[in-house]
């Protein structure tokens, strides 16, 4: 009797979970988005977003939480309760290299259970229009032959623009000197007014001024040509197969959310990532769609935190940690 009796009392501890686990979801599901509205991170939460609305049969609603380049909104789902209701879609930033560069309060592999991967985003290498380097080889040769005298923007320090550009210092041995904004934008003007020579940045934001002709581009950090930009190589095409410097977006829940809850949101975001409409939408915009599993997205997580806290190490990034 005294085994019928705890089992029946486990049981019943578990119920309330099982039946939630059950019938997820019955209301509305919250998808942080940690940066501002408008930008990439933003664009793909949003077309996803609103097709896993329709897949789930529940509103999937946008928030956005900017600041700290996503270091607080990531942060907000951390401490978020884990019923997978409050989620998001952040980025190799928030994720794999703030870590690195910051104190965060979130520690991304244990306090963050991974949902998908949902899209890979190109860093595209750009030239001003006056640099006299019309591909990787020449841009790497006219650096060789002025030492510490050419300049490359960033979005700011410790951000993936700045990474790419010590990855490229490491790969290529040049001499080319940081300088960081706050932001895409202002760097982009800079560059545009030739005060800077180069940059790495996601490929959607640079695209309309390369169509343009306003500024130059040298290679695309992928490993495969990108639909939106198909004349332009990639780093190993163009002789430096090490660079891979790409931007990613991944779905991601507070840590012990149950797994079956998170196996309902992978699904639902997989068959919203693999929609024809979906990936017409974001691949115009220099998207390369993945959707894989919780497993696969956290062993690509704990790659790139690697990856990148070695170009940190080695290239002797300052940090404030």
């Amino acid at each position: 009797m005294g085994r019928r009796v705890l089992l029946a009392a486990l049981l019943t501890l578990l119920s309330p979970a099982l039946a939630s686990a059950q019938g997820f979801p019955d209301h509305a599901i919250k998808l942080i988005v940690p940066f501002p509205a408008g930008g990439p991170n933003d664009v793909i939460a949003r077309v996803v977003g609103q097709r896993m609305s329709d897949i789930l049969k529940q509103p999937v609603v946008i928030e956005n939480r900017g600041g700290q380049g996503g270091v607080l909104g990531t942060n907000f789902v951390a401490m978020a309760k884990p019923d997978g209701y409050t989620i998001a879609v952040s980025s190799a930033g928030a994720l794999a290299i703030s870590p690195h560069m910051e104190k965060v309060a979130y520690d991304t592999l244990k306090d963050l259970q991974p949902i998908t991967l949902v899209a890979k985003v190109p860093e595209m290498l750009v030239v001003a229009t006056n640099v006299p380097a019309n591909n990787l080889s020449e841009l790497i040769a006219l650096a060789k032959s002025q030492p510490g005298k050419l300049n490359f923007a960033s979005s700011g320090p410790g951000s993936l623009p700045h990474l790419a550009g010590e990855l490229l210092k490491l790969k290529a041995k040049i001499d080319i000197v940081h300088v960081p904004y706050r932001g895409a934008a202002p760097a982009v003007n800079d560059l545009l007014g030739q005060q800077v020579q180069m940059v790495f940045l996601d490929l959607p934001v640079l695209l309309p001024q390369v169509k343009a002709g306003k500024l130059r581009a040298i290679a695309v950090g992928a490993e495969q040509r990108v639909p939106s930009a198909p004349d332009v190589p990639t780093t190993a095409e163009a002789g430096l197969p090490g660079l891979l410097t790409e931007n990613w977006y991944g779905m991601v829940a507070p840590a012990n959310t149950p797994p079956d809850i998170v196996a309902k949101l992978n699904k639902a975001a997989v068959e919203a990532i693999k929609d024809p409409a979906v990936i017409e939408k974001l691949t115009s915009q220099g998207a390369i769609l993945v959707g894989n599993t919780p497993d696969e997205f956290r062993a690509f997580i704990e790659s790139d935190i690697k990856k990148w806290a070695d170009v940190i190490k080695e290239a002797g990034v300052k940090t404030s940690l």
